[in-house]
């Protein structure tokens, strides 16, 4: 047996397309950061925790969306609550719950960061993990407190 490819197989051509065109890092860092904080809201324990059982260092975006949670956490489940109006926070999908914690303080504290930017991902990560609603509610929720956050009538360094 030779490691010569044979000739009725066909070799696959490197023409510089990349395989993982699509892949963006930041979505990734939304992705991880989501999945501590479901972690840790299933667990019951502080998403620090999670974090220090992780065995690969944590990308800079998704220590930043996971700290700013933990920071934030008291006035975003408060702005949660606030735009929801016949579901508690408890009562939430623990998925749907933890997309809008994360997409929220992108909200208050990433504004360089497009509105339809944090609405999309936030989507896109609630349809993916979530429920067959989860995409409508996360959307529904998202487009109300951006509202009131980017459009004045909440400060966004409270």
């Amino acid at each position: 047996m030779t490691n010569e490819p044979s000739d009725d197989i066909e070799v696959p051509v490197d023409d510089g397309a990349d395989w993982n065109r699509d892949f963006d890092p930041r979505s990734d860092a939304r992705e991880r950061a989501l999945n501590i904080l479901f972690e840790s809201d299933v667990r019951g324990c502080p998403p620090e925790e999670v974090v220090e059982r992780i065995q690969v260092p944590l990308d800079a975006l998704t220590t930043l969306l996971v700290e700013g949670v933990v920071r934030h956490r008291t006035r975003i489940d408060e702005l949660i609550s606030t735009h929801s109006h016949s579901w508690t926070i408890e009562r939430m999908a623990t998925t749907d719950r933890n997309v809008l914690r994360v997409a929220t303080f992108e909200l208050i504290g990433r504004p360089d960061i497009p509105t339809p930017v944090v609405l999309n991902e936030a989507v896109g990560l609630a349809k993916r993990y979530g429920t067959d609603d989860s995409g409508r509610f996360v959307n529904g929720m998202l487009s109300a407190i951006a509202r009131s956050i980017r459009e004045g009538t909440q400060s966004a360094t409270d």
